[in-house]
């Protein structure tokens, strides 16, 4: 089993070999600005069973928000786990999702670090 949580925060990250089919349509005279695709299903699936540990942060932009609730989670698994806060930094990177909390206080962005509890079991 592979699991890569949404938030890859530092060069810790899960690689794997594997093999994909990807089926691919040519839309002819179309211009866009950006790539996009769309999924026949869930992109994830999450073992969340168990529930999620989870901390904010709050920042004047997303980036400080996401820094700060990244730095509240590794400080909470570090103490919880008797973890040194390099380890934790690495689970959060492979096992952790950011989160987009709030917008509408511009320029307070608060955005939430999920860690699923079902990792320590």
């Amino acid at each position: 089993m592979l699991a890569q949580g949404d938030g890859e925060v530092c060069g810790t990250a899960i690689e794997s070999p594997m093999d994909v089919v990807l089926e691919f349509d040519v839309v002819n005279n179309k211009s866009i600005n950006s790539p996009y695709f769309t999924t026949p299903g869930p992109v994830t699936r999450h073992l969340d069973g168990k529930g999620y540990q989870v901390t904010t942060g709050i920042g004047a932009d997303m980036l400080e928000g996401a820094r700060n609730a990244l730095m509240q989670m590794v400080d909470l698994l570090s103490h919880q786990h008797n973890m040194p806060p390099e380890q934790a930094y690495m689970l959060c990177s492979v096992c952790g999702d950011l989160r987009i909390s709030e917008i509408v206080d511009a320029p307070n962005w608060v955005v939430s670090f999920y860690f699923p509890n079902i990792v320590f079991e």
